[in-house]
């Protein structure tokens, strides 16, 4: 009986190690839920596997027991890279982001988002699905008297900065057919120093090529951009998916080494990280901590702090 539950065992597991090994030979966008999650998987099998060999001690399920650790660091190693330096350079300037989806249909969470936003002390917050928050916006008004999007410079209300200090040269971008005005990016005067913002909500990667070809379309933007940049927003994937880190690579983007876990807001900190912050220098991200509620959305908001460089 034992004998024939670990071939079972180990069948299963050795085809599940080899779907979460194909991103190394091919970045086909019907595994990308699977390159996101690589880490849990390959943790699973680890537990799997190293009870089947505990149980058997044969040669395969020491081999598949290897092949889970191998994707395993792969994956962790995977996670660090890209990782902020949080080094300021002198005369650096602090800067706080919140960056928080807030569900399309939690209106009935309104005020105690707006609390949180208020509370926060952030000087710039990207807010996205933000229809729910419509019948707050004039109490951020007051705090936050500057708005690119929900109906300024917009037809709708979706993606929405709000900014301390005035939102220059603010544009939208449709990155794909499949939803307007998802991307925006406009300057702030940061005492002297120009810093961009940019914010942006992408399409789920499993959605045919629309991930990868949205990033591409976030590339070309940001690649006439000169000067610190900060980038956050819902990208829908982990950091560690092949199309995340070739879009971080060529756009010489950091964020923090181990990013906090954003969704499913029921796994907790066992989730994974599909909203980020992301930064170029001179602007250099310091910290990045989730917000301890979710308050009725699907997804964990984030906050950062960054100094600014010239």
């Amino acid at each position: 009986m034992t004998a024939k539950l670990s071939c079972m065992v180990s069948t299963a597991v050795a085809a599940v190690l080899v779907i979460a090994s194909l991103r190394y030979i091919t970045d086909f966008w019907l595994l990308a839920f699977v390159t996101s999650f690589q880490l849990h998987i390959a943790i699973a099998c680890i537990l799997l596997t190293g009870l089947i060999f505990w149980l058997t001690r044969d040669a395969v399920s020491a081999v598949l027991l290897v092949w889970s650790l191998a994707l395993a660091i792969h994956a962790v190693a995977m996670l660090m890279e890209f990782s902020t330096t949080a080094t300021a350079a002198p005369g650096a300037k602090p800067f706080r982001l919140l960056t928080f989806n807030v569900l399309m249909d939690n209106a009935a969470n309104a005020d105690a988002i707006a609390d949180k936003i208020l509370e926060s002390g952030a000087d710039a917050v990207y807010l996205f699905e933000a229809a729910a928050l419509q019948s707050v916006l004039p109490r951020l008004q007051q705090t936050y008297p500057h708005r690119l999007g929900c109906y300024e410079g917009t037809p709708g209300c979706d993606l929405v900065m709000l900014s301390k200090r005035p939102l220059l040269e603010g544009r939208f971008h449709s990155l794909s057919d499949l939803r307007r005005d998802r991307f925006a990016i406009a300057h702030v005067d940061l005492d002297g120093t120009e810093l961009t913002l940019a914010a942006g909500h992408l399409t789920k990667p499993y959605f045919d090529d629309y991930h990868r070809d949205e990033l591409d379309e976030v590339s070309e933007i940001l690649f006439r951009v000169t000067g610190p940049l900060i980038l956050a927003g819902d990208f829908n994937s982990s950091s560690i998916a092949p199309d995340m880190r070739a879009f971080l690579s060529a756009n010489d983007l950091k964020k923090a080494t181990f990013e906090p876990p954003t969704w499913p807001t029921e796994a907790g900190r066992f989730g994974i990280a599909i909203d980020h912050i992301f930064a170029r220098e001179p602007a250099t991200l310091m910290e990045t901590t989730r917000l301890p509620d979710s308050l009725g959305s699907n997804h964990y908001g984030l906050m950062a702090d960054f100094m600014i460089g010239r």
